[in-house]
């Protein structure tokens, strides 16, 4: 006589039944675990190359901080005056013909 069989092959008696839950289970966790390495390895490489360009660009920051862009600094003042637009500009093509 054949055993019962479930539709993965594993017998479908009380031991089997007993057993697929159990294997599920075990891959659930085995799988969030490696998950959770993977994670804690990007989370490490990230923080690694951000403290290396960080520190490879502490000069770069600190000649930027001593000299500013274009080497001198212009100093300005703005006033707003409020005019209404003109009604209409005209360009050499409104001119008209003679």
């Amino acid at each position: 006589m054949r055993p019962v069989t479930g539709s993965g092959g594993l017998a479908a008696g009380p031991l089997g039944r007993f057993l697929a839950p159990l294997a599920g289970a075990l891959l659930l966790i085995v799988g969030f675990m490696f998950s959770l390495v993977i994670f804690a390895v990007v989370a490490v490489v990230g923080l690694a190359v951000g403290v290396y360009l960080w520190w490879k660009t502490r000069e770069l920051r600190k000649a930027m901080r001593e000299r500013p862009a274009g080497g001198q600094v212009i100093d300005g003042e703005a006033v707003v005056v409020d005019e209404p637009p003109p009604a209409r500009l005209m360009r050499d093509t409104d001119v008209p013909e003679k």
